[in-house]
């Protein structure tokens, strides 16, 4: 151990204490031996460090900071140059705001479209994700402060994510749900780790041996510090004998005392939590050095904004160009419409939520730019109500146009942590305006705002259609600079468009309602089951159009990698995205048709050529087997496909690779949907056969009394007639927030109170309420109301009075 010798100065409770939160975002520090507390800040596309009080949902305004494009967005640019650079930026920020510990980055897959928080996630591909992550992570830690990736790991829905147990076999796991976690760990020498909230395979992920230890520790071999989501701890010891250092927030003590007893009960050994310190000390002595060396850190707020710009110029995604409708010719008459216009949608919902140091608006932009824009009107209710009034004064606008740019999406209280969205659709007022504005004016480009992939039903009523994604603060300028020209768009989607939900292959489990979301798909999520089952999808992985036009040529494959030749066969200057598909054309082993492993963005005047290299890696052939437990490699022949998408494949030649002769881990005869790779609706005894064991019961007992790990939510089942009166309670104020438009209240009941389970009364209240304080409300629920009172109040004196003692 490195501080060995400080920590041998230490009392038990000395340690124990520095083992959870001072307060909401802070550490524990220890004056008498110069141990000073650190700062963690969420943080993904922006520092979101609060001035006033602290909390985990958004509610309270932070420090002004650059909002940059969000990961789903930047996710688009495939370039890690420009990640490694937002990083950068970030990072800076972050020192200039005292922040040891950026939350960031997210990078769990985008296993469903409607996840809720997908905005926040960079792609449905682990490799492209773990690629870019580790970019962001190089870059913020640049300045000597730790980026924390999250959430780790299988945390791919936000209903009820604090209890969902995720059932998932081991082969995916790894394949799907961990190799972005190892390429960022490994690649991107990330110092933090955060755990996501929900179990994996029955256990919570802070307590699970075979993640936290086995994977995380001994095979990937990191020696940094993993700290709980927000209220995410359940068994305290148990998470520090799996190696989780850092509980947050705060509990006021409480669990330190856990600490102590399980240590004087010989639960635990005194050396497991020694390890712990060491790791929590080495991430607050090497991320405090930054500020003794700048001790009053400042940022240009403009260079900054100026990077947010470009970040959203590389990541806008051209997925319509109809007659060439774009770019719009100078002197063209144009009218804009649509709420996204004049009040943009650029960034998501939650604990990400950034106070932007400068926001441009389009309207502002546009009377700049060398067109004739003619006005602007609003069209539509941000949140869904119809409003024939608006929708009139849009045509009116419409007809006396060349051209109308329409302001489309999903609003913030859609797209949300803490809920997942109810379909794949726009809201239909939205599409109403479409309708009634393409009747009079057909040359329409639709500028879409959103987080995660949508239906368009609607694609036909547009010529043209700008993908911004959630675009940061300077997000505005961006678009239009696409718009007009002065950008080539570059952007290819970093996740596939299906035409309806029902294509999608985890619909049928989507999300998990009661205890347990079952992952029967396996390995086939995105265009991993669209190109294997051949589902036509609208817009493919990797789809992305310019103004220009490129030609692939000239392909050589070696052991080491493969090269091949673009030339830039249009007339202006522009960026393509070359794209590494590898397909195993054995029979042995299911695979998916084509596996991403790797890309390269490469910029090229009209008419130059350049030749690509793309190397092959330790990850380009793999895949796990669940019968040696480990990675291996199959004897076969492998498809080496160069594309501009997952569909449009440009080059391609096939390689011998001699393998690592392991046996084949399955029945071929008993697992017919996952060798077809028609995947989307697995029953449960095949689900079983991959998984190796019988899948858990799914559905809460009503029988028995709640615990901790229930819900709020199950209070409808409770014995306490108080409880299920407080349930519907809270049901009625949710049904009627969102009736009269409070939206966003409606979703916090939902996000902070319905989906918690008792323990986060504890664990996020910050001492307000502790454990045996929740044994008497919990007394109530079940139908003991006056006993669960009485003890309820005894445990309140209690804790005062120690409090009390302790001051």
């Amino acid at each position: 151990m490195k501080y060995r010798e400080l920590i041998n100065k230490m009392t038990l409770e000395e340690k124990a204490s520095l083992m959870s939160g001072k307060d909401f975002w802070q550490t524990e520090s220890i004056d008498r031996l110069g141990i000073n507390n650190i700062f963690l800040a969420d943080g993904p596309h922006g520092i979101r460090k609060q001035a006033e009080a602290a909390d985990h949902l958004g509610l309270n305004e932070s420090i002004p900071a650059t909002c940059f494009p969000t990961a789903a967005t930047v996710a688009n640019s495939w370039n890690t140059n420009l990640g490694e650079e937002i990083g950068e930026y970030l990072g800076e920020e972050a020192v200039a705001q005292n922040v040891n510990v950026l939350l960031g980055p997210g990078i769990n897959m985008k296993r469903d479209p409607l996840c809720g928080r997908n905005f926040e996630y960079f792609s449905e591909d682990p490799y492209h994700a773990g690629k870019i992550a580790a970019s962001y992570i190089k870059g913020i830690q640049s300045h000597g402060i730790s980026a924390c990736v999250k959430h780790f790991a299988a945390n791919n829905q936000e209903e009820r994510r604090m209890t969902i147990d995720t059932v998932v076999d081991e082969r995916t796991l790894r394949e799907i749900y961990l190799t972005a976690f190892e390429i960022a760990i490994k690649e991107g020498k990330t110092k933090t780790v955060m755990s996501s909230y929900n179990r994996l395979n029955g256990e919570y992920t802070n307590e699970n041996i075979h993640l936290m230890q086995e994977i995380l520790r001994d095979e990937w071999g990191y020696d940094g510090v993993v700290v709980t989501d927000w209220g995410g701890s359940n068994d305290r010891v148990a998470g520090l004998i799996a190696g989780n250092e850092l509980e947050m927030p705060t509990t006021a003590g409480e669990t330190d005392k856990d600490i102590v007893h399980a240590v004087k009960e010989g639960k635990i050994s005194e050396e497991v939590l020694d390890v712990c310190v060491d790791r929590l000390l080495e991430l607050v002595f090497s991320t405090e050095k930054v500020f003794e060396r700048n001790p009053s850190l400042t940022f240009d707020i403009e260079k900054h904004h100026q990077k947010a710009q470009q970040a959203a110029e590389e990541s806008i995604v051209l997925l319509k160009n109809e007659e060439n409708i774009l770019p719009l010719p100078q002197g063209i008459k144009v009218a804009t419409i649509g709420d996204f216009a004049k009040n943009p949608r650029y960034q998501g919902a939650g604990s990400s939520i950034v106070n932007p140091t400068k926001l441009d608006n389009t309207l502002d932009v546009l009377e700049q730019l060398p067109i004739d824009h003619i006005g602007y009107e609003q069209g539509f209710e941000r949140y869904g109500k119809r409003n024939k009034g608006m929708l009139n004064k849009a045509c009116k606008l419409a007809a006396e146009a060349d051209v109308v740019l329409l302001y489309i999406g999903l609003d913030e209280a859609t797209e949300a942590e803490g809920l997942d969205r109810n379909s794949m659709k726009i809201p239909g007022n939205q599409l109403e305006l479409l309708d009634a504005v393409h009747q009079i004016n057909p040359n329409i480009v639709a500028v879409l705002s959103c987080g995660a992939a949508i239906e368009m039903p609607w694609i036909d009523k547009v010529k043209g259609l700008v993908h911004g994604y959630l675009s940061g603060q300077a997000g505005a300028k961006a678009v239009l600079s696409v718009i007009t020209g002065e950008v080539n768009p570059s952007g290819k989607l970093a996740e596939s468009y299906p035409f309806r939900y029902v294509d999608t292959p985890a619909s049928q489990h989507f999300p998990g309602k009661e205890l347990s979301v079952e992952y029967r798909e396996g390995l086939f999520i995105g265009y991993r089951y669209y190109d294997t089952a051949n589902v036509n999808v609208l817009f493919p992985f990797g789809y992305g159009l310019s103004y220009t036009t490129f030609a692939y040529d000239d392909i050589q494959v070696t052991k080491d990698g493969v090269t091949f030749k673009i030339t830039n066969t249009g007339d202006v200057a522009g960026a393509e995205i070359a794209q590494l598909y590898v397909q195993c054309q054995s029979q042995e082993i299911f695979r998916p048709k084509k596996e991403l492993k790797g890309f390269s963005k490469v910029y090229l005047q009209p008419n130059e050529t350049k030749e690509v290299y793309i190397p092959f890696d330790d990850k380009t052939f793999r895949y796990f087997n669940v019968k040696t437990n480990k990675w291996e490699i199959e004897t076969a022949d492998y498809g080496i496909m160069i594309g501009t998408s997952s569909k449009d494949i440009r080059l391609e030649q096939t390689i011998s690779i001699e393998g690592t002769s392991a046996p084949v881990p399955y029945d071929k005869a008993k697992l017919p949907s996952y060798y077809s790779g028609k995947a989307n609706h697995v029953e449960q005894v095949e689900f079983e056969q991959l998984l190796g064991r019988k899948v858990p019961v799914a559905n809460w007992d009503r029988s028995k009394p709640l615990g901790y790990n229930d819900t709020i939510a199950q209070c409808q089942y409770a014995k306490g007639m108080v409880a299920r009166f407080a349930f519907h309670l809270i049901s009625f104020s949710h049904r009627f927030l969102q009736k009269i438009g409070k939206r966003d209240t409606a979703n916090l009941i939902m996000m902070s109170v319905y989906h918690m389970p008792f323990r986060g009364i504890a664990r996020m209240t910050g001492g307000i309420v502790n454990m045996p304080m929740l044994d008497g409300i919990l007394q109530m629920v079940n139908g003991n109301f006056f006993k669960g009172l009485r003890h309820f109040l005894k445990e309140r004196r209690r804790m005062l009075k120690s409090q009390k003692e302790t001051i």
